[in-house]
């Protein structure tokens, strides 16, 4: 099975894919965790990838556009795999059209989480990040044992750059204006599910789970 995730930033695309990939057997593809990692290592990608991203910006087509193609063609991803932030403009979503066309496969679906805007904000300023071992948090959701503290390595939890409100305000921006039109673009090809992400974790499983097994059927 071959998905494309879309979605808003916090809308929870991430620990969907991560469940989806586990329950369907296939490669969780995140351009998101790529480009962290490339970040973490000061690599020249990294480099340039972060005076994007410090600034809720997105990276350019063509960065990206390279990572995924050479991932793509792994030996891990022959039977299928999940993309997960990417494609993220019309343009890219062409660029990934054309790729598997080259590799002659099609896209099986694409699943949009919808998330009204003033719960992501609340997921995003309330999420805490381990400066050590990269754990995630949140004061509401899901709150360290010790305020404050990682429960895993117990050291300190910080707000990430691209966490405090006036970067998240700008990335839902930059998704309306960028990324959305891809909505349109995979209605228009018959390709969209909309999932309701507003309701717990395991209830949209659950619904994206039942979308799934209808395709692979």
């Amino acid at each position: 099975m071959r998905i494309v995730m879309l979605g808003p930033p916090g809308a929870g695309k991430g620990t969907q894919a991560k469940k989806i990939a586990e329950e369907f057997k296939i490669p969780h593809i995140s351009t998101g965790e790529i480009l962290r990692k490339a970040v973490q290592d000061n690599t020249p990608l990294g480099k340039k990838a972060s005076e994007y991203l410090d600034k809720g910006l997105l990276v350019p087509d063509e960065i990206v556009e390279g990572i995924v193609r050479s991932r793509l063609k792994m030996h891990d991803c022959a039977a299928g795999f999940l993309l997960d932030g990417f494609p993220r403009t019309v343009r890219q979503a062409e660029n990934l059209d054309e790729f598997l066309k080259e590799e002659n496969v099609n896209l099986d679906i694409v699943i949009n989480i919808q998330v009204e805007q003033r719960l992501l904000i609340e997921r995003f300023t309330g999420r805490r990040t381990c400066q050590k071992c990269g754990a995630t948090f949140h004061i509401k959701f899901s709150p360290p044992k010790t305020p404050g503290i990682c429960d895993k390595c117990g050291e300190k939890l910080i707000v990430r750059r691209d966490d405090d409100i006036e970067t998240v305000k700008k990335r839902l921006e930059v998704y309306e204006t960028t990324t959305a039109p891809l909505v349109d673009y995979y209605d228009r090809r018959k390709l969209l599910v909309n999932v309701d992400g507003s309701k717990p974790i395991d209830d949209v499983f659950e619904d994206i789970k039942k979308v799934l097994e209808g395709v692979k059927s």
